[in-house]
């Protein structure tokens, strides 16, 4: 469903990603795990259209994003996607209704008194219920994240990015959150791609996991493999090494 092949992009003098290439099948949830500031949540931005690779391209159904100029047909393709932003990103000032029909009411034709019927069965998929009122300050940190999934699907998407869903959340929170999420796969049948730190959601998560390091992916593989990987870079990020080939990498380029 989506392929991404040479892409690169650059913030001024910092290189990020430098010649990326990877696919994703359709059905399949694809997680991205890598260093902080790898380029995993530009990556991401890129795949939605937020950001313009400066080279290489991201094809989603044949369609390559960076050649879409047109405000409507990027309005039109960002519809394929839910995003599930880094910390949640809710309104303060809406009501969880509001919130969670946010995509609906500016990137759908579904008219507005189906609305809030759409807002409960979403909220409802993710566990929620009667908070329709209620304002984000008063949920919790893994309502929030319930709630921003459940943002992420109000349009019922083909498919859904989700940019650190289990950061600031307690293992037993985070494994909840892990859950959720494949079963919105089970029940949507939806294609992901998923960042994350966190190795345990990674391995419970992923059909296969890819690591992207200085702007290109490394290694691609199913969780199973990629606990046994040869590879040194992967396998001190996956165990967490403070000793090892990356950080001899800092210390090159004078970042430790």
């Amino acid at each position: 469903m989506i392929r991404a092949a040479g892409v690169m992009k650059s913030f001024g003098a910092r290189r990020v990603l430098r010649g990326l290439d990877i696919g994703v099948n359709e059905g399949e949830t694809l997680v991205i795990i890598g260093g902080s500031g790898c380029g995993k949540s530009t990556f991401l931005k890129c795949v939605i259209g937020l950001l313009r690779p400066d080279g290489g391209s991201i094809e989603v159904d044949g369609v390559d994003v960076s050649k879409v100029q047109d405000e409507v047909q990027i309005a039109e393709y960002r519809r394929k996607f839910g995003y599930c932003f880094q910390e949640g990103a809710l309104f303060d000032s809406m009501t969880i209704f509001e919130n969670v029909s946010f995509g609906l009411r500016y990137l759908t034709d579904i008219p507005v008194s189906r609305h809030r019927g759409i807002a409960r069965d979403k909220l409802a998929l993710v566990g929620l219920k009667d908070i329709e009122d209620m304002k984000p300050a008063q949920l919790s940190g893994g309502m929030k994240k319930r709630v921003a999934l459940a943002r992420a699907i109000a349009a019922e998407p083909r498919c859904i990015l989700y940019d650190e869903p289990t950061t600031g959340l307690d293992p037993i929170m985070s494994d909840i959150i892990s859950e959720l999420i494949l079963d919105l796969k089970k029940k949507l049948k939806v294609t992901a791609i998923a960042v994350t730190h966190d190795m345990k959601s990674a391995y419970k998560i992923g059909d296969r996991i890819a690591m992207l390091h200085e702007g290109r992916m490394i290694e691609v593989a199913d969780p199973q493999a990629l606990k046994s990987t040869k590879n040194p870079y992967v396998r001190q990020f996956i165990e967490g090494h403070r000793e090892g080939p990356i950080r001899m990498k800092l210390r090159e380029y004078g970042e430790e």
